[in-house]
Protein backbone atom coordinates (compact mmCIF):
# COMPACT_ATOMS: atom_id res chain seq x y z
CA UNK A 1 0.00 0.00 0.00
CA UNK A 2 1.24 3.18 -1.04
CA UNK A 3 0.58 6.23 1.10
CA UNK A 4 0.83 10.10 0.98
CA UNK A 5 3.99 11.78 1.87
CA UNK A 6 4.23 15.44 2.49
CA UNK A 7 7.18 17.56 2.63
CA UNK A 8 7.88 20.42 5.35
CA UNK A 9 9.68 23.72 4.57
CA UNK A 10 12.83 21.50 5.72
CA UNK A 11 13.37 18.65 3.67
CA UNK A 12 15.46 16.55 5.93
CA UNK A 13 12.50 16.92 9.04
CA UNK A 14 9.92 15.57 6.11
CA UNK A 15 7.98 12.88 8.01
CA UNK A 16 5.32 11.48 6.87
CA UNK A 17 1.13 10.87 7.72
CA UNK A 18 1.44 7.64 8.81
CA UNK A 19 4.58 8.98 10.85
CA UNK A 20 2.63 11.88 12.08
CA UNK A 21 -0.36 9.32 13.60
CA UNK A 22 2.12 7.13 14.89
CA UNK A 23 4.01 9.69 16.86
CA UNK A 24 0.50 11.26 18.14
CA UNK A 25 -0.19 7.23 18.93
CA UNK A 26 2.40 6.81 21.11
CA UNK A 27 1.87 10.04 23.01
CA UNK A 28 4.38 11.99 21.71
CA UNK A 29 4.31 15.65 21.63
CA UNK A 30 3.54 16.90 18.14
CA UNK A 31 5.58 19.96 16.94
CA UNK A 32 4.51 23.02 14.80
CA UNK A 33 5.47 21.51 11.80
CA UNK A 34 4.30 18.19 11.98
CA UNK A 35 0.42 20.26 12.96
CA UNK A 36 1.22 22.05 9.67
CA UNK A 37 1.73 19.60 7.80
CA UNK A 38 -1.24 17.46 8.68
CA UNK A 39 -3.00 20.81 8.16
CA UNK A 40 -2.07 21.44 4.78
CA UNK A 41 -2.54 17.85 3.78
CA UNK A 42 -6.06 18.13 4.50
CA UNK A 43 -6.92 21.72 2.98
CA UNK A 44 -4.51 20.75 -0.41
CA UNK A 45 -6.46 17.12 0.17
CA UNK A 46 -3.09 15.06 0.18
CA UNK A 47 -4.66 12.85 2.69
CA UNK A 48 -6.60 9.90 2.59
CA UNK A 49 -9.82 9.98 5.07
CA UNK A 50 -9.28 7.32 7.24
CA UNK A 51 -5.66 8.75 7.55
CA UNK A 52 -7.48 11.93 8.73
CA UNK A 53 -9.79 9.63 11.06
CA UNK A 54 -6.77 7.81 12.34
CA UNK A 55 -5.20 11.44 13.15
CA UNK A 56 -8.18 12.20 15.08
CA UNK A 57 -8.61 9.01 17.34
CA UNK A 58 -5.01 9.02 18.10
CA UNK A 59 -5.44 12.86 19.61
CA UNK A 60 -8.81 11.68 21.24
CA UNK A 61 -6.92 8.86 22.72
CA UNK A 62 -3.70 10.42 24.01
CA UNK A 63 -4.57 14.71 23.73
CA UNK A 64 -3.08 17.84 23.52
CA UNK A 65 -0.22 19.68 25.19
CA UNK A 66 -1.45 23.23 25.44
CA UNK A 67 1.10 23.93 22.85
CA UNK A 68 -0.05 21.85 20.50
CA UNK A 69 -3.55 22.79 20.95
CA UNK A 70 -2.61 26.62 20.40
CA UNK A 71 -1.02 25.34 17.07
CA UNK A 72 -3.87 23.54 16.15
CA UNK A 73 -5.75 26.24 15.93
CA UNK A 74 -3.81 28.44 14.56
CA UNK A 75 -2.98 26.07 12.02
CA UNK A 76 -6.68 25.76 11.08
CA UNK A 77 -7.17 29.46 11.27
CA UNK A 78 -4.91 29.88 8.64
CA UNK A 79 -6.63 27.14 6.40
CA UNK A 80 -8.48 29.66 4.55
CA UNK A 81 -9.71 33.58 4.02
CA UNK A 82 -8.93 35.34 7.77
CA UNK A 83 -11.05 38.47 7.82
CA UNK A 84 -9.67 42.38 8.10
CA UNK A 85 -11.30 45.27 8.84
CA UNK A 86 -10.40 49.07 8.93
CA UNK A 87 -7.81 50.67 11.24
CA UNK A 88 -10.71 52.69 12.93
CA UNK A 89 -13.05 49.49 14.24
CA UNK A 90 -9.61 48.08 15.79
CA UNK A 91 -10.02 47.46 19.40
CA UNK A 92 -14.03 47.13 19.04
CA UNK A 93 -14.56 44.18 16.96
CA UNK A 94 -16.13 41.17 19.06
CA UNK A 95 -18.06 37.95 18.96
CA UNK A 96 -19.67 35.00 21.32
CA UNK A 97 -19.75 32.03 21.00
CA UNK A 98 -22.30 29.34 22.83
CA UNK A 99 -21.50 25.76 23.30
CA UNK A 100 -25.06 25.35 22.81
CA UNK A 101 -28.32 25.16 24.58
CA UNK A 102 -31.98 24.62 24.77
CA UNK A 103 -33.67 28.24 23.93
CA UNK A 104 -30.37 29.51 23.93
CA UNK A 105 -31.76 33.03 21.70
CA UNK A 106 -28.90 35.24 23.48
CA UNK A 107 -27.02 36.10 20.16
CA UNK A 108 -30.54 37.72 18.83
CA UNK A 109 -30.30 40.11 21.88
CA UNK A 110 -26.54 40.41 22.38
CA UNK A 111 -25.44 41.07 19.11
CA UNK A 112 -27.73 44.38 18.31
CA UNK A 113 -27.41 45.63 22.02
CA UNK A 114 -23.32 45.23 21.40
CA UNK A 115 -24.04 46.96 18.38
CA UNK A 116 -25.65 49.77 19.87
CA UNK A 117 -22.59 50.30 22.24
CA UNK A 118 -20.39 51.03 19.62
CA UNK A 119 -18.59 47.55 19.27
CA UNK A 120 -18.78 45.50 15.34
CA UNK A 121 -19.95 42.43 16.02
CA UNK A 122 -19.29 39.83 12.59
CA UNK A 123 -20.89 37.15 14.48
CA UNK A 124 -20.92 34.05 12.50
CA UNK A 125 -23.07 31.40 13.61
CA UNK A 126 -24.16 27.82 13.52
CA UNK A 127 -27.03 25.92 12.84
CA UNK A 128 -28.81 23.32 15.54
CA UNK A 129 -27.36 19.40 15.95
CA UNK A 130 -29.58 17.10 17.86
CA UNK A 131 -31.29 18.64 20.88
CA UNK A 132 -29.49 21.96 20.28
CA UNK A 133 -30.69 24.98 18.94
CA UNK A 134 -29.25 26.71 16.32
CA UNK A 135 -28.62 30.52 15.37
CA UNK A 136 -29.06 30.51 12.06
CA UNK A 137 -32.24 28.45 11.88
CA UNK A 138 -33.87 30.46 13.97
CA UNK A 139 -33.06 33.18 12.09
CA UNK A 140 -33.90 31.93 8.70
CA UNK A 141 -37.32 31.30 10.05
CA UNK A 142 -38.09 35.59 8.98
CA UNK A 143 -38.71 35.25 5.58
CA UNK A 144 -35.93 36.47 3.92
CA UNK A 145 -33.40 36.73 6.21
CA UNK A 146 -30.21 35.59 4.26
CA UNK A 147 -27.33 34.36 6.35
CA UNK A 148 -24.95 33.58 3.33
CA UNK A 149 -23.08 37.19 3.19
CA UNK A 150 -19.46 37.69 1.79
CA UNK A 151 -16.73 38.98 3.27
CA UNK A 152 -17.22 42.37 1.59
CA UNK A 153 -21.32 42.41 2.64
CA UNK A 154 -20.28 41.74 5.96
CA UNK A 155 -17.86 44.41 6.16
CA UNK A 156 -20.94 46.47 4.78
CA UNK A 157 -23.49 45.27 6.95
CA UNK A 158 -20.86 46.00 10.13
CA UNK A 159 -20.15 50.01 8.65
CA UNK A 160 -24.19 50.23 8.03
CA UNK A 161 -25.53 48.71 11.25
CA UNK A 162 -22.77 47.37 13.77
CA UNK A 163 -23.45 43.93 13.38
CA UNK A 164 -24.59 40.85 11.94
CA UNK A 165 -25.43 37.26 11.99
CA UNK A 166 -23.94 34.94 9.12
CA UNK A 167 -22.94 31.59 8.10
CA UNK A 168 -19.34 30.22 7.49
CA UNK A 169 -18.10 30.63 4.27
CA UNK A 170 -16.53 28.30 2.50
CA UNK A 171 -13.30 30.58 2.36
CA UNK A 172 -12.77 30.87 6.08
CA UNK A 173 -11.30 27.94 7.63
CA UNK A 174 -11.75 24.93 5.21
CA UNK A 175 -9.82 22.32 7.45
CA UNK A 176 -12.67 22.33 10.26
CA UNK A 177 -15.13 21.24 7.85
CA UNK A 178 -13.72 18.48 7.04
CA UNK A 179 -12.28 17.53 10.78
CA UNK A 180 -15.88 19.15 12.19
CA UNK A 181 -17.30 16.15 9.68
CA UNK A 182 -15.08 13.62 10.86
CA UNK A 183 -15.35 14.08 13.98
CA UNK A 184 -18.97 13.11 13.99
CA UNK A 185 -18.26 9.70 12.25
CA UNK A 186 -15.41 8.41 14.41
CA UNK A 187 -16.96 9.64 17.55
CA UNK A 188 -14.22 12.23 18.86
CA UNK A 189 -16.60 14.66 19.17
CA UNK A 190 -16.13 15.11 22.80
CA UNK A 191 -12.23 15.68 22.32
CA UNK A 192 -11.23 18.62 24.16
CA UNK A 193 -8.14 19.88 21.69
CA UNK A 194 -10.20 19.05 18.67
CA UNK A 195 -13.92 21.32 20.23
CA UNK A 196 -11.11 23.84 21.07
CA UNK A 197 -9.06 23.96 17.35
CA UNK A 198 -12.94 23.92 16.15
CA UNK A 199 -14.27 26.98 17.92
CA UNK A 200 -11.12 29.36 18.43
CA UNK A 201 -9.92 28.84 15.19
CA UNK A 202 -13.56 30.47 13.32
CA UNK A 203 -13.41 32.98 15.93
CA UNK A 204 -9.70 33.72 15.17
CA UNK A 205 -10.59 34.15 10.97
CA UNK A 206 -12.92 36.89 12.33
CA UNK A 207 -9.85 38.84 13.37
CA UNK A 208 -11.63 40.09 16.65
CA UNK A 209 -10.63 42.37 19.32
CA UNK A 210 -12.08 40.27 22.08
CA UNK A 211 -14.47 36.94 22.56
CA UNK A 212 -16.19 36.00 25.25
CA UNK A 213 -17.55 32.64 25.75
CA UNK A 214 -20.61 31.26 26.67
CA UNK A 215 -19.59 27.34 28.13
CA UNK A 216 -22.84 25.62 29.70
CA UNK A 217 -22.36 22.33 32.03
CA UNK A 218 -25.41 20.20 33.43
CA UNK A 219 -28.47 17.90 31.95
CA UNK A 220 -29.08 19.48 28.97
CA UNK A 221 -24.95 19.92 27.94
CA UNK A 222 -22.08 18.77 26.20
CA UNK A 223 -20.59 18.55 29.68
CA UNK A 224 -22.71 17.57 32.66
CA UNK A 225 -20.66 18.54 35.71
CA UNK A 226 -18.66 22.34 36.22
CA UNK A 227 -15.29 20.61 36.70
CA UNK A 228 -15.30 19.63 33.01
CA UNK A 229 -16.73 22.60 31.65
CA UNK A 230 -14.13 24.40 33.34
CA UNK A 231 -11.67 22.40 32.05
CA UNK A 232 -13.10 23.27 28.51
CA UNK A 233 -13.52 27.06 29.54
CA UNK A 234 -9.85 27.06 30.25
CA UNK A 235 -8.70 25.36 26.96
CA UNK A 236 -10.87 27.85 24.62
CA UNK A 237 -9.74 30.95 26.73
CA UNK A 238 -5.97 29.67 26.42
CA UNK A 239 -6.22 29.12 22.49
CA UNK A 240 -8.01 32.11 22.41
CA UNK A 241 -5.68 34.50 24.34
CA UNK A 242 -2.83 32.39 22.23
CA UNK A 243 -3.86 34.01 18.94
CA UNK A 244 -4.45 37.34 20.38
CA UNK A 245 -7.65 37.76 21.24
CA UNK A 246 -8.56 39.12 24.68
CA UNK A 247 -10.66 36.19 25.36
CA UNK A 248 -13.20 35.50 28.14
CA UNK A 249 -15.32 33.17 28.99
CA UNK A 250 -18.40 32.32 31.60
CA UNK A 251 -19.79 28.81 33.21
CA UNK A 252 -23.24 28.81 32.94
CA UNK A 253 -25.81 26.37 34.38
CA UNK A 254 -27.93 24.47 31.45
CA UNK A 255 -30.84 22.11 33.09
CA UNK A 256 -33.59 23.85 32.19
CA UNK A 257 -34.60 26.10 28.94
CA UNK A 258 -33.10 29.54 28.30
CA UNK A 259 -36.27 31.72 28.31
CA UNK A 260 -39.71 30.15 28.13
CA UNK A 261 -39.53 29.76 24.79
CA UNK A 262 -38.17 26.66 22.76
CA UNK A 263 -38.41 26.19 18.73
CA UNK A 264 -37.32 28.54 16.06
CA UNK A 265 -40.00 30.54 15.38
CA UNK A 266 -41.17 31.39 18.99
CA UNK A 267 -37.49 31.71 20.01
CA UNK A 268 -37.51 34.49 17.87
CA UNK A 269 -40.66 35.84 18.70
CA UNK A 270 -39.08 35.58 22.33
CA UNK A 271 -36.05 37.52 21.39
CA UNK A 272 -37.69 40.61 20.06
CA UNK A 273 -40.16 41.03 23.01
CA UNK A 274 -36.76 40.92 25.13
CA UNK A 275 -35.32 43.82 22.76
CA UNK A 276 -39.08 45.53 23.15
CA UNK A 277 -37.80 45.33 27.22
CA UNK A 278 -40.24 42.86 28.14
CA UNK A 279 -37.67 39.47 28.08
CA UNK A 280 -37.84 36.74 30.84
CA UNK A 281 -34.77 37.54 33.78
CA UNK A 282 -32.35 34.63 33.05
CA UNK A 283 -32.42 35.62 29.39
CA UNK A 284 -30.98 39.07 30.50
CA UNK A 285 -28.54 37.33 32.51
CA UNK A 286 -26.75 35.98 30.19
CA UNK A 287 -27.33 38.88 27.61
CA UNK A 288 -25.94 41.68 30.02
CA UNK A 289 -23.22 39.24 32.16
CA UNK A 290 -21.81 38.12 28.30
CA UNK A 291 -22.21 41.30 26.91
CA UNK A 292 -20.44 43.36 29.74
CA UNK A 293 -17.53 40.64 29.64
CA UNK A 294 -17.00 42.08 26.16
CA UNK A 295 -17.72 46.00 26.61
CA UNK A 296 -14.88 45.29 29.46
CA UNK A 297 -12.69 43.87 27.62
CA UNK A 298 -12.95 46.23 24.86
CA UNK A 299 -12.22 49.24 27.30
CA UNK A 300 -15.52 50.80 26.22
CA UNK A 301 -16.16 50.67 29.97
CA UNK A 302 -13.71 50.09 33.07
CA UNK A 303 -16.10 47.70 34.89
CA UNK A 304 -18.40 44.62 34.69
CA UNK A 305 -21.00 46.24 36.27
CA UNK A 306 -20.73 48.98 34.21
CA UNK A 307 -21.00 46.76 31.00
CA UNK A 308 -23.47 45.32 32.46
CA UNK A 309 -25.40 48.72 33.17
CA UNK A 310 -24.58 49.63 29.40
CA UNK A 311 -26.17 46.77 28.22
CA UNK A 312 -28.98 46.61 30.34
CA UNK A 313 -29.95 50.28 28.84
CA UNK A 314 -29.31 49.37 25.08
CA UNK A 315 -32.24 46.92 25.40
CA UNK A 316 -34.21 48.95 27.33
CA UNK A 317 -34.08 52.21 25.71
CA UNK A 318 -34.74 50.02 22.26
CA UNK A 319 -31.62 50.99 20.75
CA UNK A 320 -30.61 47.17 20.21
CA UNK A 321 -34.48 46.43 19.01
CA UNK A 322 -33.35 49.58 15.87
CA UNK A 323 -30.20 47.70 15.68
CA UNK A 324 -31.82 44.45 15.08
CA UNK A 325 -34.48 45.90 12.64
CA UNK A 326 -31.50 47.52 10.87
CA UNK A 327 -29.86 44.13 10.26
CA UNK A 328 -32.79 42.06 9.57
CA UNK A 329 -33.59 44.68 6.51
CA UNK A 330 -29.47 44.76 5.45
CA UNK A 331 -30.13 40.63 5.25
CA UNK A 332 -32.84 40.67 3.23
CA UNK A 333 -35.54 41.30 5.15
CA UNK A 334 -38.82 42.87 3.24
CA UNK A 335 -38.51 47.03 5.10
CA UNK A 336 -42.62 46.66 5.91
CA UNK A 337 -42.00 43.00 7.78
CA UNK A 338 -38.72 44.27 9.75
CA UNK A 339 -40.44 47.02 10.72
CA UNK A 340 -43.48 45.38 11.73
CA UNK A 341 -41.85 42.74 13.86
CA UNK A 342 -40.78 45.14 15.93
CA UNK A 343 -43.30 47.44 15.95
CA UNK A 344 -44.55 47.92 19.64
CA UNK A 345 -48.15 45.87 18.72
CA UNK A 346 -47.47 43.11 16.20
CA UNK A 347 -49.17 39.86 15.32
CA UNK A 348 -45.79 37.93 14.75
CA UNK A 349 -47.67 35.46 13.12
CA UNK A 350 -48.47 37.41 10.52
CA UNK A 351 -44.79 37.43 9.44
CA UNK A 352 -43.38 34.52 11.08
CA UNK A 353 -45.21 31.08 10.07
CA UNK A 354 -47.17 29.04 13.02
CA UNK A 355 -47.61 25.61 13.18
CA UNK A 356 -50.92 24.02 12.02
CA UNK A 357 -51.81 22.48 15.38
CA UNK A 358 -51.20 23.71 19.34
CA UNK A 359 -52.53 21.40 22.23
CA UNK A 360 -51.84 22.28 25.42
CA UNK A 361 -50.49 20.10 28.96
CA UNK A 362 -52.11 20.56 32.38
CA UNK A 363 -50.59 20.00 35.82
CA UNK A 364 -51.52 16.85 37.08
CA UNK A 365 -51.38 18.22 40.36
CA UNK A 366 -51.11 21.35 42.78
CA UNK A 367 -47.79 22.64 43.86
CA UNK A 368 -44.55 24.26 43.13
CA UNK A 369 -42.41 24.07 40.22
CA UNK A 370 -39.08 22.77 40.96
CA UNK A 371 -37.93 21.50 37.42
CA UNK A 372 -38.87 21.29 33.75
CA UNK A 373 -36.40 19.69 31.75
CA UNK A 374 -34.75 21.03 29.15
CA UNK A 375 -33.32 18.23 27.78
CA UNK A 376 -36.52 16.50 27.40
CA UNK A 377 -38.30 18.91 25.88
CA UNK A 378 -35.48 19.33 23.07
CA UNK A 379 -35.63 15.81 22.06
CA UNK A 380 -39.05 15.39 21.65
CA UNK A 381 -39.29 18.67 19.71
CA UNK A 382 -36.30 17.21 17.64
CA UNK A 383 -38.40 14.09 16.78
CA UNK A 384 -41.57 16.38 15.71
CA UNK A 385 -39.58 18.37 13.56
CA UNK A 386 -37.79 21.10 15.14
CA UNK A 387 -34.42 20.02 15.08
CA UNK A 388 -32.23 17.69 12.67
CA UNK A 389 -30.23 14.39 13.38
CA UNK A 390 -27.34 15.28 10.92
CA UNK A 391 -25.91 18.40 8.72
CA UNK A 392 -28.18 19.04 5.85
CA UNK A 393 -31.54 17.73 6.72
CA UNK A 394 -34.44 20.42 6.96
CA UNK A 395 -36.23 21.63 10.17
CA UNK A 396 -39.68 23.04 10.51
CA UNK A 397 -39.53 26.62 12.21
CA UNK A 398 -43.02 26.65 13.25
CA UNK A 399 -42.33 23.69 15.99
CA UNK A 400 -41.64 24.32 19.59
CA UNK A 401 -43.12 24.95 22.88
CA UNK A 402 -44.19 27.54 25.12
CA UNK A 403 -43.23 27.20 28.95
CA UNK A 404 -46.61 29.05 30.67
CA UNK A 405 -45.22 28.61 34.54
CA UNK A 406 -41.76 29.10 35.72
CA UNK A 407 -39.43 28.02 38.49
CA UNK A 408 -40.23 28.31 41.76
CA UNK A 409 -44.12 29.46 41.24
CA UNK A 410 -47.01 28.13 42.91
CA UNK A 411 -49.78 26.05 40.93
CA UNK A 412 -52.97 24.61 41.15
CA UNK A 413 -54.19 21.22 39.75
CA UNK A 414 -55.44 21.52 35.55
CA UNK A 415 -53.33 24.93 35.18
CA UNK A 416 -51.85 25.34 31.71
CA UNK A 417 -47.95 24.63 31.83
CA UNK A 418 -46.95 24.12 28.47
CA UNK A 419 -48.23 24.54 24.84
CA UNK A 420 -47.28 22.46 21.81
CA UNK A 421 -46.95 23.76 18.37
CA UNK A 422 -46.78 20.85 15.80
CA UNK A 423 -47.30 19.83 12.25
CA UNK A 424 -48.62 16.31 10.85
CA UNK A 425 -48.28 13.84 12.38
CA UNK A 426 -49.37 14.28 15.79
CA UNK A 427 -47.04 13.60 18.90
CA UNK A 428 -47.67 9.84 19.89
CA UNK A 429 -49.33 9.67 23.49
CA UNK A 430 -45.25 8.41 24.22
CA UNK A 431 -44.25 11.52 23.45
CA UNK A 432 -46.92 13.55 25.28
CA UNK A 433 -45.56 11.93 28.62
CA UNK A 434 -42.36 12.31 28.00
CA UNK A 435 -43.21 16.21 27.83
CA UNK A 436 -45.35 15.75 30.77
CA UNK A 437 -42.90 13.82 33.01
CA UNK A 438 -40.36 16.84 32.02
CA UNK A 439 -42.26 18.82 34.43
CA UNK A 440 -41.52 18.60 38.42
CA UNK A 441 -44.00 19.92 41.17
CA UNK A 442 -43.05 19.67 44.80
CA UNK A 443 -44.45 20.68 47.56
CA UNK A 444 -43.95 24.58 49.46
CA UNK A 445 -41.63 23.04 52.02
CA UNK A 446 -39.73 22.58 49.80
CA UNK A 447 -39.77 25.70 47.70
CA UNK A 448 -36.57 26.34 45.03
CA UNK A 449 -34.82 28.84 45.96
CA UNK A 450 -33.88 30.75 43.06
CA UNK A 451 -30.54 30.44 41.74
CA UNK A 452 -28.47 32.68 39.04
CA UNK A 453 -27.69 30.85 35.29
CA UNK A 454 -24.21 32.40 35.29
CA UNK A 455 -21.63 30.41 38.08
CA UNK A 456 -18.28 31.77 37.61
CA UNK A 457 -16.25 34.50 35.33
CA UNK A 458 -12.73 33.56 33.52
CA UNK A 459 -11.64 37.11 32.69
CA UNK A 460 -8.05 37.19 30.48
CA UNK A 461 -5.43 38.43 32.31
Amino acid sequence: MTFLRLQTSDQANMLSIPDLIRKKRDGETLSEDDIKTFIQAITTKNIQECQTGAMLMAIWQKGMVNSETKTLTREMMSSGEVMSWPKEWVGHVVDKHSTGGVGDKVSLVLAPALAACGCKVPMISGRGLAHTGGTLDKLESIPGFNISQSTEQVQKILSSVGCCIVGQTEKLVPADRVLYALRDATSTVDSLPLITGSIISKKGAESLSALVLDVKFGRAALYKDLDSAKELALSLVNAGNGLGMRTGAILSSMDATIGQCVGNSLEVIESLETLKGKGPEDLMELVTTLGGMLLMMTGLVSSQSEGIRRISEAVISGAALSKFEAMMEAQGVNREAARSLCSKQTDYFKILRKSKHQTELKTPEGGVVMDIDGLTLAEVLHKLGAGRSKAGEPVNHSVGAELLVTLGQTVTKGVTWLRLHYEDPAPTPDQLQRLQSALTLGSDSQTRQKHNLVKELLLPN
